[in-house]
């Protein structure tokens, strides 16, 4: 079905309105370590509190190593007082930290449920009677709790912050004791925590036990203190069915079966934080590759899939070899292995020594998998591998810090890939990261890389673009100012300084600094502690070029803010380039064009002047007049870089909505891009042509028509000479391409109505039979890609039946198109309650919220969205329904100036003529 159009019949689509395949469907699902922390609602049934257990939650604190300690505030004494004056604050007090866990835990599959007993070796460092750590959603057994041998005089619960605080009626003795108790638990559906996740093994479906725990659920596991600076060590114990896989992050140092249990017993692990202990249980089988040290790399998957895992085999080996050499350590832990989970939310998640993975990014098919779905298995592999270093040997000392893990981890995965297929382009695609961060810390609701956290519900939400994609590219920025050798001497000093232990933002800027000679505190404080980032406008006078920056917002107001900027200029060349810091507000180039008089500018052709060449720097930049038509000629006469390409054509698309620029004026620079045909180019053009033809409904709907055929005239060569067929010879970017620019899929579903379904039907028939993971969420992620408000209907309530993971339920929302958009918010608001209850966890609303409200363009529709939520906003996605009311608010005031616009009929009517 999917070659049954044809590419004529791109002229009946709006195929720039909404992207399906591969490409898209998987890039929208996140990817990475913790990646996006997309978490579910649901008890799956089974334990529950006795009368002496309640259920409890959780926050962080210090390592044993001396640099960790050195990070933490000198504890302060607690002898008196109530358990009352532990409530409600962000961290968990210092007087006393775990050294060791001894864990032992019986999953029960079937009845979805655990038991457990941990020993922890405590050190009690200040004079207490308290003893506070996490606990949440468990049944702890107060019985059972002793603290060398002494009963508590009060347990504590306080479920709001999910602490379990033990009193004492005397003080506790100074130095290491043991701390032990017994729990039970649920194996929940919520995807968080210690979870099930159901497979089907010979026609029958099972249960395997799961954990996920960042980034504060390793309490819904074991009673801990859950917070990323109390590193200890961990020895585990399981006792599960004998015929089952059972893993953790150590290898097996024993195994006994007694019928149908078995007890197996892990190596202790090294010092490491709560959030990273990992353990699954299932039938899988495995394959096995080898380091060039010698570590065993196993890839697990369902029974009969291994094949599927070769190429995430052959890329991790790669990865932990290159990982060893750029940071001069080696790997820390004996073994790696990555598993495939089919119920996760995360794309991925870096456990030490037990790497998690959604199914889409662990598996490869030779023969059916898209080149995207190979793009995104190698790139998640290679991230989550770089987090073995930068994460789990050295910590963030704290949440605030999240980016020190993931900003790092996403711009080490690009290097990787690059080094394993130089072939893909990889930094020129990583110019999406650099978008997505520039899109949202645009909004007045952003914030800052280094972000204040002040309780653990806080958490999930600063799990976005900017701890990961803003991080990676003020990395890239930070590595182009001080080159690539000095920049990877720095990072390996760092990681041997601070391995084992736990670091902040600031102790990476003072090995930068030592090991470089550079000021980098002081460069880079402004990109991580300050929210937001610059503008810099170019004007020429006569020989000269005056900058200035100010801070750059969608919503078109003004802000003086200030950052130093590392600057690259290149004049009429890439060779030729400077380079210098823009420390204040102006600054003047003199000369730099003093070869061309003012009619030669006009009529070489050869002048231009281009700022932040390939993109390193984090900014945007707007050129006067004269300087945007000599930039146009430039990308005409194909002067410029790809990444120069697409900077110049994303700066001016955000340009437009802040009322910066005209929509005539990037209606003119994206006819310039007509013979382009690279595959990162093209996307990014692609984004900006969706963007204004759904803009161009709500701004000028009777110019809408001609706006997409504008575009689809811009499309249609390099679709017609890609074709809908692959080609023997064809590079992995064209295959990447072709879904990009022919959604055959999108075809059916824009002809489908209630009377004519069987377009849809087929399509639900493809997805129900389909063994292939990529084919179903391409399927999922169309399905409400339609105007007729039944069949939009019937594709949202189909994330409430069984036959879609509430992993995967989000797609739909996202397939929604404009037409459709009051459907789906009358249908968000009948349901919300319900959808509230099966999707509890934050990100997974966050998702739908954003899906849904950023459709709109008004600020009427805007008061209605806000009265809806005033009563209803949690704060797990209080953060995403700002940002997404502020998008709304954003959208109308682009309406607004789009009709303002005397010009743009005539400009689009002399483009469709041009073209």
């Amino acid at each position: 079905m999917a070659r049954a159009a044809t590419a004529a019949a791109l002229l009946l689509l709006p195929l720039v309105v909404v992207v399906v395949a591969a490409a898209e469907a998987a890039a929208e699902m996140g990817y990475g370590g913790g990646e996006r922390g997309r978490r579910l609602g649901r008890h799956c049934g089974g334990g529950g509190a006795s009368t002496q257990c309640t259920n409890l939650k959780a926050a962080p604190a210090p390592s044993p190593s001396p640099a960790a300690m050195a990070l933490a505030p000198a504890p302060a004494p607690a002898t008196a007082g109530s358990a009352d004056q532990f409530r409600g604050q962000a961290r968990l007090p210092r007087f006393a930290a775990p050294r060791r866990y001894e864990l032992r835990l019986r999953p029960d599959l079937d009845a979805c449920v655990f038991t457990g007993d941990a020993s922890v070796v405590v050190d009690v460092s200040a004079p207490t009677r308290f003893l506070v750590l996490n606990a949440a959603d468990l049944a702890v057994d107060r019985a059972s709790i002793r603290f060398q041998g002494l009963a508590p005089a009060e347990v504590s619960v306080f479920e709001e912050d999910e602490i379990l605080v033990l009193e004492f009626s005397g003080e506790l003795p100074l130095g290491e004791g043991v701390l032990a108790m017994r729990f039970n638990g649920t194996l929940n559906d919520q995807m968080r925590g210690f979870y099930r996740s159901k497979y089907n093994y010979k026609g029958e479906t099972k249960n395997m036990a799961v954990t996920q725990f960042e980034s504060v659920d390793a309490r819904r596991c074991f009673p801990c203190w859950d917070e990323p600076s109390f590193k200890a060590k961990f020895k585990l114990t399981l006792e599960v069915p004998s015929e089952l896989v059972a893993l953790s992050n150590m290898p097996i140092v024993n195994e006994k079966i007694a019928g149908p249990i078995k007890t197996v017993e892990y190596e202790e692990s090294p010092l490491m934080s709560t959030y990273l202990v990992a353990i699954v249980v299932g039938l899988f089988d495995y394959i096995e590759g080898v380091t060039s040290e010698g570590n065993k790399v196993r890839v697990y998957t369902q029974v009969g899939k291994s094949n599927q895992g070769k190429f995430a085999l052959d890329v991790g080996v790669k990865s932990l070899n290159l990982y060893k050499e750029f940071f001069d350590t080696p790997y820390p832990l004996p073994k790696l292995d990555m598993v495939a989970i089919p119920d996760f939310t995360n794309g991925a998640m870096e456990n030490y020594g037990l790497v998690t993975y959604r199914e889409i990014y662990l598996f490869f098919d030779e023969q059916s998998s898209s080149a995207s779905t190979k793009q995104n298995v190698a790139i998640t592999v290679a991230h989550e591998l770089a987090h073995q270093w930068f994460g789990n040997l050295v910590t963030m000392e704290w949440w605030t810090h999240l980016w020190l893990n993931e900003g790092f981890a996403t711009w080490m995965s690009y290097l990787a890939v690059d080094s394993f297929f130089p072939e893909w382009n990889i930094w020129t695609q990583f110019l999406d990261s650099t978008t997505s961060a520039l899109k949202l810390d645009s909004l007045a609701e952003s914030h800052p890389i280094e972000v204040e956290i002040h309780h653990a519900s806080e958490i999930d939400s600063i799990f976005d673009s900017i701890s990961y994609d803003k991080g990676a590219s003020v990395i890239r920025m930070l590595q182009s100012y001080l080159g690539a050798e000095r920049f990877q001497k720095a990072l390996a000093s760092y990681i041997k300084k601070y391995a084992y232990s736990n670091a902040k933002t600031e102790d990476l800027w003072a090995v930068l600094e030592e090991v470089s000679g550079e000021p980098v505190k002081n460069l880079m404080t402004t990109w991580t502690k300050k929210q937001g980032y610059p503008v810099i406008s170019v004007k020429l006078k006569g020989h000269d070029v005056e900058l200035e920056q100010d801070q750059f917002l969608l919503d078109g107001s003004s802000d003086s803010g200030m950052w130093i900027v590392p600057i690259t200029l290149g004049c009429n060349s890439h060779d030729m380039q400077k380079r210098f810091l823009l420390k204040h507000k102006f600054s003047d180039i003199k000369g730099i064009n003093s070869q061309y008089d003012d009619q030669d500018r006009q009529n070489s052709g050869n002048f231009w002047i281009k700022l932040n060449i390939d993109e390193t720097g984090f900014y945007r930049v707007k050129y006067d007049d004269e300087l945007t038509t000599a930039l146009r000629n430039a990308l005409r006469m194909k002067k410029l870089s790809l990444m120069d390409k697409i900077g110049i054509v994303e700066d001016a698309h955000a340009l437009s909505i802040a009322g910066k620029q005209t929509l005539s004026s990037l209606l003119h620079l994206l006819c310039t891009c007509r013979e382009e045909d690279d595959f990162s180019v093209l996307s990014h053009i692609n984004s900006v042509t969706s963007s204004v033809a759904k803009i161009s409904v709500d701004a000028t709907p009777d110019l809408a028509g001609e706006i997409k055929q504008l575009f689809i005239k811009l499309l249609l060569p390099t679709a017609e000479k890609l074709g809908w067929d692959p080609k023997n010879s064809e590079s992995h970017l064209d295959a990447m391409l072709r879904p990009v620019l022919l959604a055959a899929y999108l075809s059916v579903m824009h002809n489908v109505s209630s009377t004519s379904r069987s377009g849809y039907d087929a399509l639900l028939k493809i997805y129900r039979e389909s063994t292939e993971v990529e084919e179903r969420l391409n399927v999922l992620g169309i399905l409400s890609s339609c105007q007729d408000k039944d069949i939009v209907l019937e594709s949202l309530n189909f994330i409430f039946t069984d036959e879609v993971r509430n992993q995967d339920a989000y797609l739909v929302l996202r397939s929604v198109i404009f037409e459709a958009r009051e459907t789906a918010w009358s249908w968000l608001k009948e349901n919300w309650d319900r959808i509230t209850k099966t999707f509890a966890a934050s990100a997974i609303l966050s998702d739908y919220v954003k899906s849904i409200v950023t459709l709109f363009t008004s600020k009427e529709k805007e008061a209605e969205i806000s009265q809806f939520f005033a009563t209803r906003t949690k704060p797990g996605f209080k953060r995403a329904l700002k940002q997404s009311l502020e998008n709304v608010r954003i959208s109308a005031r682009w309406v607004d100036g789009i009709r303002g616009e005397a010009e743009l009929a005539q400009t689009v009517h002399d483009l469709l003529i041009k073209l």
